[in-house]
This record gives C-alpha cells, sequence and structure tokens, in this order.
C-alpha cells in the first residue's frame, strides 16, 4: 500500500524571484515546506545562478504545468564578449580568450541569424541525456562525447544595452528548451570574440511575470503562518492558452469521473483542446467533440 503523502491540500500558482546561488528544485522543496503543501513542482528550471521567474505549481496546478512549459518565455541577459568558458557560463573556467570587439552594429546584424527556427547545440553542462547519463555528469568526468543540434523558436532577440566594450545586454524571447548560454556562446563564435552568459533574468514565462513573484525572503518569513496563500495565484492562469468552456454542474460531475461532459457554446473548434470550468474552478481539460468535452486531465480542486 502506497504511503499517504503529508500536507495541504493546496491548488494553485506561486511565483517566486528566484535569486542567485540556488538551484530551481531547492526553491520548490522550500515553498513546499514554508506552505505545508502535499504535492509541488515547477514550470521550467533555471540555472543555479540564474535569477527570475520560477512558477512553482502547487497539488493540482501541477497538472497544468506543461501548458506553461510550452508557452514563450523571455529573458534579460549580458554576454562577456572576449572569453570562452566550459561551461558556458560564469561558473566555469575560461578555457579560450581573444582580443577582438565588435562593435554596436556588428553586434545587432549577428543576432538576425539567432531568430526565428533555428538549430541550438545545449551546453555541454547540461541536464540533457546522452546514452541515459546526463551531460554534465560525462563533462565533469573530462568524457568526450557531442550533443546533437535541436530546433528552437526565438520569437525575438535584440540589443538592450552595451555597459562596456567587453559586455553586451540582450533580450530574448524564446519557446520551450532554449538555452541562453548557448545564444551567448554561438553569438561569440559567429562575431569571432568568444562569449558566454556573465548574468541572467527570466522576466516573465507564460502569463507569469516577474512582478508577480515573491521572494525567498518572504517565503521563509511567513513559513507555517498560512499567509503565503495570500500570495498564490489561481490554477487556472496556467491554462491561459486554451479556450475555456463552461459546464452545467451535471456535465462537471461527468468530466470529474472521466466520462465525457455536456460544454456550453464557445469559441473552441472541433478537436481543440480546451478546460471546461464550473463556479469559475477548471474540473477538465480534454479534446471538444460535438457540445462535449472528452476529459484527458481532471482536477479536484
Amino acid at each position: 500500500m502506497a504511503r499517504k503523502r503529508k500536507g495541504r491540500d493546496i491548488h494553485g500558482w506561486l511565483i517566486v524571484d528566484k535569486p542567485a546561488g540556488i538551484s530551481s528544485n531547492a526553491v520548490v522543496n522550500k515553498v513546499r515546506w514554508a506552505m505545508d503543501a502535499k504535492k509541488a513542482g515547477h514550470a521550467g528550471t533555471l540555472d543555479p545562478e540564474a535569477t527570475g521567474v520560477l512558477a512553482v505549481a502547487l497539488g493540482e496546478a501541477t497538472k497544468t504545468v506543461p501548458y506553461v512549459t510550452d508557452t514563450l518565455k523571455a529573458y534579460t541577459f549580458t554576454v562577456r564578449l572576449g572569453q570562452s568558458t566550459n561551461t558556458d557560463d560564469s561558473e566555469g573556467e575560461v578555457i579560450a580568450e581573444s582580443d577582438l570587439r565588435p562593435t554596436d552594429d556588428d553586434i545587432i546584424a549577428a543576432l538576425a541569424q539567432f531568430t526565428g527556427q533555428i538549430m541550438q547545440v545545449p551546453p555541454k553542462f547540461s541536464a540533457v541525456k546522452i546514452d541515459g547519463e546526463r551531460a554534465y555528469k560525462l563533462a565533469r568526468d573530462d568524457e568526450e562525447f557531442e550533443i546533437a543540434a535541436r530546433p528552437l523558436w526565438v520569437e525575438e532577440l535584440k540589443m538592450l544595452d552595451r555597459p562596456d566594450a567587453d559586455h553586451v545586454t540582450l533580450e530574448m524571447i524564446c519557446g520551450k528548451g532554449g538555452y541562453v548560454r548557448s545564444i551567448a556562446r554561438d553569438l561569440g563564435e559567429a562575431l569571432g570574440c568568444l562569449g558566454y552568459v556573465r548574468e541572467l533574468r527570466r522576466i516573465w514565462s507564460g502569463p507569469f511575470e516577474v512582478e508577480d513573484g515573491v521572494t525567498m525572503e518572504l517565503v521563509e518569513s511567513l513559513a507555517k503562518t498560512g499567509e503565503l496563500d495570500q500570495h498564490l495565484l489561481p490554477l487556472e492562469d496556467g491554462l491561459f492558452e486554451l479556450p475555456e468552456l463552461r459546464c452545467t454542474a451535471e456535465g462537471a460531475t461527468r468530466l470529474q469521473h472521466g466520462n465525457p461532459g455536456m460544454v456550453l457554446n464557445s469559441d473552441a473548434e472541433y478537436g481543440d483542446e480546451a478546460w471546461a470550468s464550473y463556479d469559475g474552478k477548471a474540473v477538465a481539460v480534454g479534446i471538444f467533440r460535438s457540445g462535449e468535452l472528452h476529459p484527458t486531465r481532471v482536477f479536484n480542486q
């Protein structure tokens, strides 16, 4: 018999403005402890030294995580020009240097090749699996290996600032699976001067913005008091890109038992993925067909 999980049945999103120096999983564990939640997860890992939006899902909101991770995200980051590191960020060892420094115009012109649908090779110090092993473990053991390029949609990449000859600050909006460290590395190579990420901050992820975020100091100061509940965003925010279908009490009951349920008219078309609500609460996600939602995920809030 499975052990019963301890904690509260609490559902929703807590947006954390993650500080540098802590892993994403450590943030999730701290939030789960602070809110005494049975279940918690997050929608998109940030590197330990990165800051910004970390969307922590609690309870039934964990079922909506895929809909947030699949959406666009925005980052601001500073690239150190003239050097490369073995990790493509400031945590690694400098492995090459260059005296060349591009002009602002050179940088702006080079950014165009990193927009739209591109192919990107993740950093060797990443969680990508190579024959069942994490790439970063192989890299730490100085093993030789290659990582296959993978597609990435980059909606926008622009220069925000040029503080000095050695640094440039950029903003990128991209889809799922993007590595900012790879953008910095590849941009440096394209410019002939090398480069790595000096600072990285996620400013929004899907519907969640950094202004929505609470600090880790607040999480710790309000831990176990119940006051963090006031900062929760509703589970339904994670379904922002899907059409909403309202249903009757009878339809909600059928959906919560895993059966197709009748829904009211909406903008959804036959075969669309959508979510059904009753009294403002999400009941299920599923496929809309002929006035009914056929559930694939059911929520018990």
